[in-house]
């Protein structure tokens, strides 16, 4: 895996209480960053499953949180 250089601006105070969790940790400040990035979710390795592709649009375009409100008081009183 490539990697490449970051620079970021963060208060000093910040990088010095992660560079002391880091030593208490015996870890790296990098090491703790990428662990902390890998976390994200990738936009793109999110799928719909089968299910969610099939129920897609099958909902009029101009209900609202509104209407599905008032369906739920009807239905349950």
């Amino acid at each position: 895996m490539q990697k490449t250089k970051l620079t970021v601006r963060v208060p000093r105070h910040l990088v010095e209480n992660a560079k002391d969790y880091a030593s208490h940790h015996q870890t790296t400040l990098t090491a703790l960053i990428e662990a902390f990035l890998q976390r994200i979710p990738s936009t793109s390795s999110t799928k719909q499953t089968p299910i969610v592709s099939s129920l897609i649009g099958i909902l009029s375009s101009d209900l609202s949180l509104e209407d599905y409100k008032e369906h739920l008081e009807r239905k349950y009183g």
